[in-house]
């Protein structure tokens, strides 16, 4: 099979991958415009534009319009954004089942929780502890609590300081977001919604007292607990009654 060559703006997202990669372009720092970059490439300004957008649905820039020392297009210094799309996009496309997005949060949360437990110095959890504070409200209805559950699981995982583990969590938390709450245990909430107060509130303790065993036990149990509970059976064990039917999917 004959090798294809790159299409134009192929040949300008590979020209910036190699500057990114040999530090010519870092965090922060603007691109050359629109049309040094066509000229320097030998390109049409519509591929350079093309490539752009490639890299900004992705993430990895920022295109501010108009004039000034704001215009033009920047290099995000945190491109989490784009890994969380791509991840939600590959559940959505792949159906993966539910139960291999529930066992990668298993892997991914206990590290989480025992790199919290272990660091030295501690932790800021400041933005955490806002987020229970937030979910302790009597008058939030399930949907509203769900959502503020996930942005805790991410503040954990932020806090923890691996961008890559808080980006992937991201994508896998959104990817069944909406199953998980059309799943919501609600003639039980009430009593589910304690339950996960208790349980939140005990991962921080068990961070806060460094205990790495205890920490990662929790949030196993945890996210097993729930998930058990919100569709019908524990989707981490594949053992469970039931394994022999097709899982759900998302």
């Amino acid at each position: 099979m004959p090798h294809s060559e790159p299409r134009a703006w192929e040949t300008v997202l590979n020209h910036l991958e190699q500057q990114l990669v040999s530090g010519q372009l870092a965090p922060g720092q603007r691109l050359p415009g629109e049309r040094i970059l066509a000229a320097d490439l030998g390109v049409g300004r519509s591929s350079v534009r093309e490539a752009l957008r490639v890299m900004e649905a992705l993430g990895l820039l920022s295109a501010q319009t108009g004039s000034g020392p704001t215009a033009g297009a920047m290099i995000v210094s945190r491109p989490t954004g784009g890994m969380s799309m791509l991840m939600r996009m590959q559940v959505a496309a792949q159906s993966f089942p539910v139960a291999d997005v529930v066992r990668t949060r298993l892997v991914l949360e206990t590290e989480v929780m025992r790199a919290l437990a272990e660091s030295d110095p501690a932790p800021d959890l400041a933005h955490a502890e806002q987020l229970l504070d937030a979910m302790d409200d009597a008058g939030l209805a399930a949907h509203e609590f769900l959502v503020l559950d996930a942005r805790f699981h991410i503040a954990m995982a932020d806090a923890a300081g691996n961008q890559v583990i808080a980006a992937m969590m991201t994508g896998l938390r959104d990817s069944i977001e909406s199953y998980v709450l059309a799943g919501a245990p609600l003639v039980t909430w009430p009593t589910t919604c304690a339950r996960l107060r208790c349980e939140h509130r005990g991962l921080l303790e068990a961070v806060r007292t460094g205990d790495a065993d205890l920490a990662r036990s929790r949030i196993v149990d945890h996210i097993r607990g729930y998930y058990a509970e919100s569709l019908g059976r524990d989707h981490t064990r594949p053992d469970d009654p039931g394994t022999e039917h097709s899982p759900p999917r998302v």
